[in-house]
């Protein structure tokens, strides 16, 4: 009886750290978890400037152009 209940102690735990390591894998590369960073929400612009794409939302607008930056906006559209 003892035998017994040790083996399925052991194969409770084994099933519980090959489901956790799983689920680790799987966040990992969805991209979840703590080293990943936040998903971009919202469309991304291009700078006139240095053509640097970024979340519309923290974009410079100056006429009907964008910029990643004040000092982008203040120098204007690139020369390339």
């Amino acid at each position: 009886m003892g035998r017994l209940l040790l083996l399925v102690v052991l194969a409770v735990v084994a099933v519980w750290l090959i489901r956790r390591a799983m689920v680790h894998a799987s966040r990992v590369r969805h991209g979840e978890g703590p080293a990943a960073t936040p998903p971009v929400q919202g469309d991304l612009v291009k700078c006139a400037h240095c053509g640097t794409h970024l979340p519309l939302a923290e974009a410079r607008a100056v006429g009907d152009r964008l910029y990643c930056s004040d000092e982008h906006a203040r120098l204007g559209p690139g020369r390339g």
